[in-house]
């Protein structure tokens, strides 16, 4: 199944220069449904160098050719649309309709949003007799998660193929069989040979070596936060560049002249989305104390259409977690909720009713969730949503900024204005004003522990350029 037993190196499908491999499971069933291999640091080296000796070509690219690049990929992914669907539910149980308009859509739309920016990117601008350019950092790693596998995918090679960077990609090992099939869509698209290269693996193995190799300019990393530290560790003797999309515990503040049922049943909703593994999701919500008991009414409510199930079902909302680990952890934290005297409004500790087997929670809501709790600063990543009353907006707004984290934060009120003032005060790299739409060229990136760099669009190409300054170049 999709070359899964290979990397694909310098242009070509190659053997691992080891032979350990790796069952990946179904966490809708609990059982394996096909294997990877998993490679070394030895393996890491040989795309590494590939990489390498293709960057003085490919960075000297020109603009046409990338876009030309782009616009093939785009139209060969959307041909595909179905398959990489099916691999998404598979690897890491999204319900396929759900895999279909919203996972696989996000690779789609970030496509797009890159070939726009590069479209007319200022990689060339005069200052007086200065030129100041813009030009690839070079040779990149890229290291993605499993929860949005395809979005993250995309959100770095799409920039970094726009910039006229060469790029060795290790996509999570949980999740893996979707970036095959990305890298079938690269090869398919004739993407130079050694310009684009995979290695499946583990963080000790490739991930480390990667972070490590001095051939590497710059490691861009989505994933947890404790896992980003190390990354940087790893890159800080050879002083590369390290862009990072971490962990979050999102603010959702639902101001008194908000429409109250209206607020709380989205935010509800997009606490539970993706089976609540998603680094932004508004895992904690604000609610005037004088409105709490309204506001767990309704989102008991919202959490009752949220049904658990097989993800080939098209009633399902939420399937499983990806792991058994991260079923034992979010266990953890519901017993944690109830131990330190939160309010279970509904769900709980246990699997939903009628599922015996997958890695499935229960939708759950906590009420009367003090600060200083543990559901209320650690991220959960499952869909567990945490309601604390607040006396005043500006201990609303005290609260919500006092986290390690930033990634985002949400605000809803009928006063645009009044939304707009608080949103100016929250400490996070996106802040989201009643629920707007999804912005592809919107920066998106965190404050704090949520780490550093923007992705997205133009925002993304940025991240994987250099500025130099050519001066005395002569005028324009």
């Amino acid at each position: 199944m999709y070359h899964n037993l290979k990397f694909y190196i310098d242009g070509q499908w190659v053997e691992p220069l080891t032979s350990r491999t790796l069952d990946v499971i179904n966490p809708a069933t609990e059982e394996a449904f096909t294997r990877i291999a998993l490679g070394s640091a030895e393996d890491a080296d040989r795309a590494v160098k590939a990489a390498a000796a293709a960057f003085p070509q490919w960075s000297q690219s020109s603009r046409d050719a990338r876009l030309l690049l782009l616009r093939r990929i785009l139209e060969i992914y959307n041909s595909r649309w179905d398959e990489i669907a099916e691999a998404v539910s598979m690897e890491m149980g999204a319900p396929l309709s759900f895999a279909k308009s919203a996972q696989v859509w996000a690779g789609q739309v970030h496509l797009e949003a890159t070939i726009k920016a590069l479209e007319d990117f200022p990689f060339i601008e005069q200052r007086g007799t200065s030129r100041i350019v813009r030009e690839a950092i070079g040779t990149v790693g890229l290291i993605t998660p499993w929860n949005w596998p395809l979005n993250q995918i995309v959100c770095k090679v799409a920039p970094a193929i726009a910039a006229g960077c060469t790029m060795v990609l290790k996509p999570s090992e949980i999740a893996p069989v979707s970036g095959l099939i990305f890298t079938e869509i690269m090869a398919q698209a004739g993407t130079p040979q050694g310009v684009f290269n995979l290695v499946n693996g583990d963080g000790p193995g490739v991930g480390a070596a990667l972070s490590s190799h001095p051939l590497i300019d710059m490691m861009s990393f989505t994933g947890s936060t404790r896992a980003g530290i190390l990354v940087a560790k790893a890159a800080a003797d050879t002083v590369k560049r390290v862009a990072q999309e971490l962990g979050g515990k999102s603010p959702n503040l639902i101001l008194a002249d908000a429409d109250f049922e209206a607020a709380v049943t989205t935010g509800t909703n997009l606490c539970f989305a993706n089976t609540g593994q998603s680094c932004d999701a508004p895992t904690r919500m604000f609610v005037p104390r004088t409105r709490h008991d309204e506001a767990l009414d309704i989102a008991r409510r919202a959490a009752e259409t949220n049904k658990a199930g097989d993800p080939r079902d098209p009633a399902t909302v939420l399937g499983p977690l990806v792991s058994q680990a991260q079923f034992d952890k979010v266990q953890r934290l519901i017993q944690s909720g109830i131990e330190e005297g939160a309010t279970l409004v509904c769900g709980g500790l246990g699997r939903p009713d009628g599922l015996n087997r997958g890695y499935y929670v229960r939708p759950t809501v906590f009420g009367n969730v003090r600060h200083e709790m543990t559901i209320s600063r650690e991220e959960i990543f499952g869909p567990v949503l945490s309601i604390l009353p607040y006396d005043s907006e500006e201990d609303a707004i005290r609260m919500a900024n006092d986290t390690v984290y930033g990634l985002a934060a949400y605000v809803s009120s009928l006063d645009i204005d009044h939304a707009r003032r608080v949103a100016s005060r929250l400490r996070a790299g996106t802040v989201n004003i009643n629920y707007p739409d999804w912005d592809t060229h919107a920066p998106f990136g965190g404050y704090k522990q949520s780490g550093n760099g923007r992705e997205y669009a133009d925002w993304g190409i940025h991240d994987f350029l250099e500025t130099k300054g050519i001066v005395g170049y002569g005028a324009a």
